[in-house]
């Protein structure tokens, strides 16, 4: 009896400083900064105390797929880096890397979305199949009427009906009355014919003017039409 009683003691008080060190290291590792010299992940998900999600940081692999209103993306590759959600759980930006000497080159861009739809601002350094390199600041227009989800819904059936990314712009114009969801409207930088200066198009995506030097060190003023033929170039004679 006494043995057992011993035995009893014993396990008592182990237990009790089991659940002691538990308590202790939990409650230290909730309220107090913690200092690494150096951390190795694979992802890092940021969130506020109420667990909504503000920024992951993540290689290709593990990248979060995107969401609007909560609800994730299927999944898909993109490029490992930043990307940042609002409030309301959408995705609203971020910041994208990719690149080898098989490649070409570096793939680099930073993304700001419209609300509840995709980009409209992106500051980039792309790199084609050639080797030839394009950078600079991209501007889009977005109809608004058309939200993310909305699209993502649409394109997915389109996919599923055999349509190539053109014809599904094209289906989407027509169900808008015949005006795009979405168009490029102005560059600025250095294009991959190595003219550098300003590319301004219509709601179209059509180039309309250009102030640019070309790849001969000429100064160029175009005008465009509709169908991006050039009709003047103010600085001929």
């Amino acid at each position: 009896m006494k043995k057992e009683n011993f035995i009893l003691k014993i396990y008592s008080i182990t237990l009790t400083l089991i659940l002691g060190f538990i308590f202790v290291s939990g409650f230290k590792s909730s309220n107090s900064n913690e200092r690494f010299t150096e951390i190795t992940v694979e992802r890092i998900n940021v969130i506020e105390p109420d667990g909504k999600l503000k920024m992951v940081i993540s290689n290709q692999k593990c990248q979060h797929p995107g969401m609007m209103n909560g609800e994730a993306y299927e999944a898909r590759d993109r490029a490992p880096g930043i990307l940042f959600f609002n409030e309301e759980q959408d995705e609203v930006g971020g910041l994208g890397y990719s690149g080898s000497k098989e490649e070409g080159g570096n793939n680099v861009y930073l993304s700001i979305d419209q609300y509840k739809n995709d980009q409209v601002m992106q500051l980039m350094h792309y790199t084609n199949n050639d080797g030839d390199n394009r950078y600079g600041l991209l501007l889009w227009e977005r109809d608004k009427k058309f939200t993310m989800p909305m699209i993502h819904t649409t394109m997915d059936s389109l996919d599923n009906e055999g349509f190539n990314y053109r014809q599904k712009l094209e289906y989407m114009k027509i169900k808008n009355g015949g005006e795009p969801i979405t168009a490029q409207r102005m560059f600025i930088g250095n294009n991959y014919n190595r003219e550098t200066g300003l590319f301004i198009q219509d709601k179209f995506g059509v180039d309309r003017l250009r102030f640019y030097v070309d790849s001969n060190n000429s100064p160029k003023i175009e005008v465009l039409d509709e169908k991006g033929t050039i009709i003047k170039n103010i600085l001929e004679k």
